[in-house]
């Protein structure tokens, strides 16, 4: 009788006498590493989610300047009234490699019709790149008004009636050439409005559709991620 009671106070005391030394550091270097895992997989989603929410920004902002400019420079010499005045003319518009400025008569008089009439506020469009507060970052503006931030280049090229470049290099066309401009092909480079932390140098050159250098990014490259679009408008009141 006093075997078993010895026996069973040998197994009571066992089994309270807690995790040993070693149980306890494999169960800490186990917690660790799954802690660990767990950390870079946050880490990795979490870089993930900033480079698209910065990308899905630059889309954004790319397509609506292009969707600006698409709009109106396709309307470029809107004329009914056939007055001449209206389009790239002399005096009044610009064709370069990156300001364009042209005149088109869509509003006037009451109705806010077309009447024939030169407007200079209404009717004078530009587009071009400005850095008005100096912080080294440039914004696509439309006659002085911010349409599209954090671009870094814009390329106008002039095309006449058969495809052929009217200016190259990023200069202008000369006046007497004013009245051949039928389509221009633009190109715009943005940028992400913050680098990317975790990105890879970008020592990318951007070139237009004729193959012309247009951006360079600063040497020996940055983080910022970048996205170029380029388009062909056909301009419908020019050359008609």
């Amino acid at each position: 009788m006093e075997m078993k009671r010895e026996k069973q106070h040998i197994l009571f005391r066992f089994s309270n006498q807690g995790f040993t030394m070693i149980e306890l550091l494999v169960a800490m270097v186990v917690s660790l590493l799954a802690l660990a895992a767990i950390y870079s997989t946050f880490l990795a989603q979490h870089r993930s989610y900033q480079v698209q929410e910065e990308a899905a920004g630059m889309q954004q902002n790319i397509r609506a300047a292009m969707y600006y400019m698409q709009r109106e420079i396709r309307m470029a010499g809107n004329d009914p009234f056939n007055t001449g005045n209206f389009g790239f003319v002399s005096g009044t518009s610009t064709a370069n490699g990156n300001v364009i400025q042209f005149t088109s008569d869509i509003s006037g008089g009451l109705s806010g019709e077309p009447n024939g009439i030169y407007e200079a506020g209404n009717e004078n469009i530009q587009y071009n790149l400005a850095d008005p507060d100096g912080d080294g970052v440039n914004d696509l503006f439309r006659n002085g008004q911010i349409v599209a931030q954090n671009i870094d280049a814009i390329d106008f090229v002039y095309l006449n009636a058969a495809g052929t470049p009217l200016n190259s290099g990023g200069g202008g066309v000369s006046l007497p050439l004013y009245n051949q401009i039928q389509s221009i092909e633009i190109t715009v480079v943005a940028r992400t409005d913050d680098p990317l932390l975790y990105g890879t140098p970008n020592n990318n050159t951007y070139v237009n559709q004729q193959g012309e250098t247009i951006y360079v990014p600063p040497a020996p490259g940055d983080n910022w991620s970048r996205r170029r679009l380029t388009t062909l408008i056909h301009c419908r009141n020019l050359g008609l």
